[in-house]
């Protein structure tokens, strides 16, 4: 069988559209999902505004007995991987369950739970809740629920790298395929849109406290000044090639290459690892710089994390030697479900034969990048995805149309 791994599957929930197609549609069109928050009470917070799925109710999709057992973060990503396995025209029941597997990622996921446990915890007049107990959950949450819901019992894992997770779980699940597994279901759903999660990012100091939804979060911007977050993510699911092709299967496109690094400690004086990431990304696919269509780009707005990005894609590419892009201006920074929704939309956007738009962004000469500002008819066939992620995590993802 070949080791070549393909996407035959897509399931996606985003601020800015529930479902594939809803989100393609506005995001081709450069319809921003951030606003105000609702799921609480802001007021009190120094930063306000998030990326927010909209029109989710549970209970249309899930079974109610799993909705006193989960939280948001786990509803919206076992209805993704349903999404995603009808989209790949899989019936888990009629494959073998060992052939089968799940390798998701998570970041600040986990926090809402936690929350109702402390409450809960209160509510019953102080009974202890352990650490052991959440982390369980927070397993269970990321693989368990999928692989148990769909009878998958192959390859089981969770990658905690910040925002780097999503393809570093990719990255996992094509090792699991070239290992022999035929189907792994992967990606990341993240969302922690609740009171203590919204502390546990405030302290962060990286989020923006504009209260400008068009002008909060806008990377290579001379206003840049942190990111809004944001909910949501992607599930997609992965084959060999074969396997896909045995059965017939729409195959969206090719993981082919991949490359993770870390950055020196801080005042060492290294050099940023993403450089090197985007590197041995190209070189795991057998690809040349040059071949490579659009760059979907971390997109920290940060200006020194925004500065270091723009040298390492420079350093590859040439100054403006590539089409940059960060479609996550309309949703947030989603954490570990940034990248995949972003491998998700590179596939995408190889069948429309476009690039979306980074909105509300009006590019600083001085960062030298080609950012695409408005949609942009263009042949994709290879697109590069760069995450990196806090306590410094690179990942690069090279992927392929089919």
């Amino acid at each position: 069988m070949s080791t070549r791994t393909v996407i035959t599957g897509l399931g996606v929930a985003s601020p800015n559209g529930l479902g594939t197609a809803d989100f393609w549609a506005a995001t081709r069109s450069g319809k921003s999902g951030i606003g105000r928050i609702t799921r609480f009470d802001p007021a009190g917070y120094p930063a306000r505004l998030a990326g927010e799925v909209p029109g989710f109710a549970a209970e249309r999709h899930l079974p109610s007995r799993l909705l006193p057992q989960t939280d948001r973060m786990t509803r919206l990503a076992l209805v993704a991987a349903d999404w995603a396995l009808a989209d790949a025209g899989v019936r888990p029941g009629e494959l073998p369950a060992f052939d089968m597997g799940v390798v998701t990622a998570s970041s600040s996921g986990g926090f809402e739970f936690g929350q109702g446990e402390l409450e809960a915890l209160w509510s019953r007049g102080g009974q202890y809740v352990s650490a052991y107990q959440s982390f369980a959950w927070f397993y269970a949450v990321n693989s368990g629920q999928i692989s148990i819901r769909n009878g998958m019992k192959g390859p089981s894992s969770v990658v905690v790298s910040d925002q780097a997770g999503g393809l570093d779980a990719l990255a996992q699940a094509r090792r699991q395929i070239r290992r022999g597994t035929r189907l792994i279901v992967s990606g990341a759903v993240d969302a922690s849109v609740c009171p203590w999660g919204w502390v546990a990012q405030l302290a962060g100091g990286r989020l923006s406290t504009s209260e400008e939804p068009a002008r909060a979060y806008v990377p290579f911007d001379s206003g840049a000044r942190g990111h809004v977050p944001g909910e949501g993510g992607a599930i997609l699911v992965l084959e060999a090639r074969d396997a896909a092709r045995e059965r017939g299967a729409r195959v969206y496109g090719e993981i082919a290459g991949y490359g993770a690094t870390m950055d020196p400690p801080p005042g060492s004086g290294g050099e940023p690892g993403l450089r090197r990431a985007i590197e041995a990304a190209l070189r795991d696919a057998g690809a040349e710089p040059a071949e490579v269509d659009v760059v979907f780009a971390d997109a920290a707005a940060v200006p020194e994390l925004d500065r270091a990005e723009a040298d390492a894609l420079r350093a590859v590419f040439g100054p403006r030697g590539v089409p940059v892009t960060a479609p996550k201006t309309m949703t947030g920074r989603l954490y570990s479900g940034a990248a995949p929704l972003d491998v998700a939309t590179a596939v995408l956007a190889m069948e429309a034969g476009l690039i979306p738009p980074t909105v509300n962004v009006d590019p600083a000469p001085g960062y030298g990048l080609d950012l695409v500002v408005e949609r942009r008819a263009a042949e994709v066939r290879t697109a590069l995805v760069v995450a990196r992620g806090a306590g410094g995590f690179n990942s690069a993802l090279v992927v392929r149309a089919a």
